[in-house]
């Protein structure tokens, strides 16, 4: 379904900051991307992964947000779908109900005027409402409480699932389990990991399958997210990355069409290459919470070429955020 978006309007909002967005392309990896003479390789879906958007409407994170949209849909070469990788608004672990609902609100605005490409949504850990009883003032009877808001607010009827397309398997996960104490941990429940190992091994051993997690199952970027070396040890914390990755591995090792395994959650973007997966944590749209790079990583979004044999291509994409 096409929707309404007003360049125009957007630029005279954000002044002539917008108007010279850049189009730069930053730390290309994955495989290159050729036509191979007697291959059957060809492309068949072209993915813009946007993640960690945080939107709020504070430091403009609305107006770049539809910049960053508007830049993905003036690609020269479109993508097909966008995957929203969670994280989507600022915060409603910590956040009030009134709080919440002015960022859901605003994201809806967004891609109903901004975005006519179709999305496909997961939630972050940021994206639950309430958690945090004493900031949040939330009751768990509250109809809205814990997950239920982003389910309502991204248009989803179940927090994991599965779906084919292009000839591909994709699996969105929800990493987000609560844990007393710490708010939350990341971590699949038990109901998931079955239904996981299940869907698995349901689909074509000869279809490519590509996961989509907000928290990384591995990645390496973790390791610099705080000082994580100051005990003398690494010590890399249960929310940072899956607390449960030896297991989610060990399943996955059993399915060999199981390439692709995409995250958020870090800010950073790296690529680890591990048991013939490639696992890739790409950045954040509001970069630094919007207020720049965050280390070395710059606000931006990936886009994702996938192939008819399972193969794939990937690079950062910067889209010209700049503090106004």
């Amino acid at each position: 379904m096409s929707r309404k978006m007003d360049r125009r309007q957007f630029i005279k909002t954000v002044g002539g900051a917008a108007a010279g967005l850049a189009a730069g392309r930053l730390v290309p990896a994955g495989e290159e991307k050729k036509t191979v003479k007697g291959s059957k390789r060809s492309r068949v879906l072209r993915i813009a992964h946007l993640t960690d958007i945080h939107i709020q409407p504070e430091k403009k994170g609305g107006e770049w947000t539809a910049s960053c949209l508007h830049h993905i849909q003036n690609q020269k070469d479109r993508p097909d779908v966008i995957f929203n990788g969670g994280d989507t608004i600022m915060d409603s672990l910590h956040a009030d109900r009134a709080r919440t609902k002015l960022q859901w609100d605003l994201w809806i605005k967004i891609v109903k005027n901004e975005c006519s490409i179709p999305v496909e949504n997961c939630i972050g850990n940021h994206d639950v409402w309430g958690w945090d009883k004493k900031k949040s003032g939330a009751k768990a009877t509250d109809p809205l409480y814990g997950k239920k808001w982003a389910l309502e607010a991204l248009g989803l009827s179940k927090r994991y699932r599965s779906f084919n397309r292009a000839g591909w398997h994709f699996i969105v996960l929800d990493s987000t389990h609560p844990h007393e104490g710490n708010v939350y941990t990341a971590r699949l429940d038990e109901e998931q990991f079955s239904w996981l190992a299940s869907d698995l091994k349901k689909a074509d051993e000869k279809t490519p399958v590509c996961i989509l997690s907000h928290i990384p199952i591995l990645c390496a970027c973790v390791f610099f997210d705080g000082e994580n070396e100051k005990s003398g040890n690494w010590v890399v914390p249960h929310r940072w990355m899956h607390i449960d990755a030896r297991r989610i591995k060990d399943l996955l090792y059993k399915h060999p069409n199981v390439k692709l395994c995409l995250s958020g959650h870090v800010h950073l973007q790296d690529r680890v290459d591990y048991n013939n997966i490639t696992y890739l944590c790409n950045g954040a749209v509001c970069g630094g919470w919007w207020k720049g790079n965050y280390q070395e990583t710059p606000p931006g979004y990936a886009l994702i070429n996938l192939n008819s044999d399972g193969t794939f291509d990937h690079e950062y994409v910067t889209y010209g955020w700049k503090e106004i």
